[in-house]
């Protein structure tokens, strides 16, 4: 009967969907994150790729149309080969495996090698671009059924095998790979019957911020594509539905659709901020100036929680102080139960549900979210004389909340619980942006995000002069200040959400 291992699928033929990496299904991700060897085509987004652990052999195998990097038997010969090596291999294409991706071939070619397989289906372009674009490809008025073509046929072929009379009489007909071939599909449309102002759309780049959609008629799409320069991938759209799409259309009214924003933020901390811009419908660009560590050395922080009875107080000034206390102390055996006796202080509501996320409910949040303000109501009672502080906090943090205290009266230990660190380099994609001027917001959620940015950005030539940039605060923004770096956006809440809100307000 074998292992779990030996009857379960060693091959998974995964569907990437349209584009935007949030619209892969769970099935597809718990392969990715599972996978020892990833193949992979061209238009599976770079986002998605990030999914796969480094360790996993990445191969790309992508085709431009009369560019194929590998046939289509070298892929399969890839696959079989890379299958029988006991490896778990995952085959990424575009949209669904099933759905003019060649799937069926390659499950037939792992089928005749003896190789078990699994196909995970994914959103095929056409839904995508369709609903993307706001056109309903059935509507109980305007279509009950929907034809599904590929516009690019296999160039071993004598003659077309699609029927255009038949398509001609289908209500709503969505061509895949046509943008060459648009100005053919319109004319033999239009001979075999259909009517020439028959609404129609081509979607270009589906479901991405760069995704464009050019509604017209049958007779006049052709030359409007091309006057709008219209290039793969791309859907064409025919049918009465078209019509629905200047009530339907959402995605490209999105406040920040199209905008490209370059965010520094340290990688662990960046999901939150990428996923809320992604979803206004901006173009967000990952460019960590900044990362986050624990100190080599944890025998002070181990030491300090050994001692946590000497104090009245633990003060978090970051959401990173909170989690990288947390880690050290479960590392050590203890729970909470080791906070019994103090009282807690964090300095704004990310810190704060940081710790409501350990089961941890802060005893002190100020309502405005800086050292300062933490500094203002934990002296706000008068002398903190007999009072004993730990901070947990970064190595870079500055004396003023300490010093605040002290000169209150109280005994404080500053803990180093993490360290942040400068990058080795700029991410390529950034440079590139940052250095082809089409960057249009850069937003910094600290000092140290701006101080790295100019370190790291110093011997580039870069013209930010088209650029705007967003703080998350005014001492972030003073730090911008500094180097001539004027802000368009300030948070008035010290939030990612308050930064966003800053960001939306400049957009008006």
């Amino acid at each position: 009967m074998g292992t779990y291992e030996d009857n379960y699928p060693n091959v998974a033929l995964v569907g990437a969907g349209p584009g935007d990496v949030r619209l892969l299904t769970i099935a597809a991700v718990e392969c990715l994150t599972s996978a020892d060897v990833v193949i992979y085509d061209r238009l599976v987004d770079p986002s998605i790729i990030s999914i796969v652990p480094e360790k996993a052999e990445k191969i790309y195998v992508g085709k431009k149309p009369s560019q194929p990097t590998m046939t289509q038997e070298q892929i399969n010969s890839l696959l079989v080969e890379k299958a029988s090596d006991g490896k778990f291999v995952v085959r990424l294409k575009g949209g669904d495996p099933f759905i003019f991706g060649r799937g069926g071939e390659e499950a037939q070619a792992l089928k005749k090698a003896g190789l078990k397989f699994q196909i995970v289906p994914g959103i095929t372009s056409a839904v995508g671009a369709a609903d993307f674009a706001g056109i309903s490809l059935t509507d109980r008025y305007k279509a009950s059924s929907v034809t599904f073509i590929t516009g690019h046929e296999d160039d071993e072929k004598t003659e077309s095998s699609i029927d255009y009379e038949a398509l001609a009489r289908m209500e709503t007909v969505v061509f895949y790979m046509s943008v060459g071939n648009l100005p053919l599909i319109a004319e033999r449309l239009i001979q075999a019957g259909r009517a020439p102002n028959t609404p129609a759309a081509i979607v270009e780049r589906a479901t991405t911020p760069n995704q464009r959609t050019i509604t017209s008629t049958l007779e006049k799409l052709p030359s409007q594509a091309d006057s709008a320069g219209v290039t793969p991938p791309a859907i064409i759209i025919v049918g009465k539905v078209v019509e629905l799409q200047s009530q339907l259309k959402w995605f490209e009214q999105l406040p920040l659709f199209g905008k490209k924003i370059v965010i520094t933020r340290a990688e662990e901390q960046s999901f939150d901020l990428f996923s809320k811009l992604k979803k206004l419908g901006a173009d967000v660009i990952k460019a960590p100036t900044i990362s986050i560590e624990l100190p080599d050395d944890t025998n002070p922080v181990d030491e300090a929680i050994f001692r946590l009875s000497e104090f009245d107080w633990l003060v978090f000034t970051s959401p990173n102080g909170a989690d990288a206390f947390l880690y050290c102390l479960l590392k050590l055996g203890l729970d909470l139960r080791a906070l019994g006796n103090l009282a807690i202080a964090a300095i704004g509501p990310a810190t704060a549900d940081a710790l409501r996320n350990n089961l941890i409910e802060p005893d002190l949040v100020p309502e405005i979210f800086t050292t300062e303000a933490l500094a203002k109501v934990l002296t706000a009672n008068g002398p903190l004389d007999g009072q004993r502080f730990l901070l947990a906090r970064a190595d870079i943090a500055t004396e003023d909340l300490a010093n605040r205290l002290r000169d209150a009266g109280a005994t404080v230990e500053d803990l180093t619980v993490y360290h942040t660190l400068r990058p080795d380099y700029f991410p390529h994609e950034a440079i590139k942006f940052l250095r082809e001027s089409k960057a249009d917001w850069i937003t910094f959620t600290s000092s140290s995000t701006v101080d790295n940015f100019v370190t790291l950005t110093k011997d580039m030539q870069l013209d930010l002069s088209n650029t705007r940039f967003a703080a998350i605060g005014p001492v972030t923004a003073d730090a911008l200040r500094s180097f001539c770096m004027e802000p368009a956006a300030v948070a008035q809440e010290h939030t990612i959400d308050g930064l966003i809100e800053a960001i939306l307000q400049a957009e008006e």
